[in-house]
């Protein structure tokens, strides 16, 4: 079997899926793209059981065929070729693959393609029609709270609510939750999933920049998502996501509005001088001034600012995280931000002052308790 192909073109369509292939995989096999050529036609895999990628590119070729090619060796040989055409010869009885180039020869040992896992497929499934942009902006919006706890999978991904009038994105790891609600995104029947972290890091670095249809197709085990020529395919995670509504305070007497650069760059520079185990800042909300100040005991030191803001409610002082905070203000584009708060030991909600008309975004932080310094 032999086909050519600009070598430009190949690094990029297996840069877009080599994320997926992992470095100790369950099975050997899977540290190879699986190409497959039909009719001047290369589909490439990439699969790590749970999460698999296919892409699809036009190649010269009489032939048809399949072959699992090792991907590092692979990817390192065409970052280092110049743009040219390579040509790549296969051995269907010994799996040897061997790339020509205008620089040389390389010959790379491959393996049989029937041993490379099936990709599932999603039959009996339910349809939705999502844009390449709004993907992104939910993934951008909700990834960064998911968490890290093997022994809480259902908190590893983002829950994903389809109803009839709106589509919501949960993320939470017990200490903060986004809600990422669009009412442009609309399903003909309520269903809910969890789609894995891994996946959706791989889908937002492979989203094209101008914005195009993307299809997600899901039965209760796998998910589907299909957009130009790549389609990614990823297990569910198959757990009860926490009951998230009943996390998010309704009543939020205190409010505290404040352009949110201002906010975020005193963070930074109070986030500094705060214990780096607990990275805690106080914020302290008296009339229409903000104080917010942090101290390690164990090193004497201390920092404090204060910033304008508009207050609505009684004085207030409350403990966060700072890393918490930078990172939801980090994810908005909001130029003001309204910070809601009950009670010094109960969560505060920050929501954008300005947002598109079609999305709502809500981000709960949980409190520290507050040291007794003064």
């Amino acid at each position: 079997m032999k086909f050519i192909v600009s070598s430009s073109s190949l690094l990029k369509q297996l840069s877009g899926i080599n994320g997926v292939i992992t470095s100790n995989p369950v099975v050997p096999i899977l540290e190879n793209f699986l190409f497959e050529i039909s009719d001047g036609l290369l589909t490439i895999t990439a699969s790590d059981l749970q999460t698999s990628m296919i892409t699809e590119m036009e190649v010269e070729a009489k032939d048809s065929g399949s072959i699992a090619v090792p991907a590092k060796i692979l990817l390192e040989t065409l970052r280092n070729l110049p743009e040219q055409p390579v040509s790549f010869s296969i051995d269907e009885e010994t799996y040897s693959v061997e790339l020509s180039s205008d620089n040389g020869r390389y010959k790379l040992a491959g393996e049989n393609a029937t041993d490379f896992p099936k990709v599932p497929v999603v039959s009996d499934g339910y349809t939705v029609e999502i844009s390449s942009d709004v993907l992104g902006a939910a993934i951008n919006n909700s990834i960064f709270a998911t968490s890290n706890d093997e022994l809480r999978p259902a908190m590893t991904g983002v829950y994903l609510n389809l109803g009839e009038n709106s589509t919501t994105f949960v993320a939470t790891d017990g200490h903060r939750l986004i809600r990422y609600r669009r009412v442009d995104v609309v399903a003909e029947t309520d269903n809910s999933i969890i789609i894995p972290r891994k996946a959706l890091n791989l889908l937002k670095a492979s989203l094209p920049m101008e914005n195009t249809n993307v299809t997600l197709e899901f039965n209760p085990a796998n998910a589907y998502f299909k957009f130009n020529n790549v389609k990614l395919i990823c297990r569910l995670i198959d757990e009860r996501f926490p009951d998230y509504e009943n996390v998010i305070p309704a009543d939020n007497t205190n409010h505290m509005s404040i352009n949110r650069l201002e906010f975020l760059g005193s963070l930074k520079r109070i986030s500094i001088y705060a214990n780096k185990t607990t990275h805690q800042v106080r914020l302290k909300i008296t009339g229409s001034e903000l104080q917010i100040s942090a101290e390690d005991l164990d090193f004497s030191n201390e920092a404090n600012e204060r910033l304008l803001c508009e207050h609505d409610g009684d004085d207030i002082e409350i403990g966060f995280n700072a890393r918490f905070l930078l990172e939801m203000l980090n994810n908005l584009d909001s130029q003001e931000i309204t910070l809601q708060l009950s009670a010094s030991n109960r969560a505060g909600l920050i929501v954008p002052k300005s947002k598109d008309d079609n999305e709502d975004i809500l981000m709960l932080v949980m409190p520290v308790m507050l040291s007794n310094y003064a």
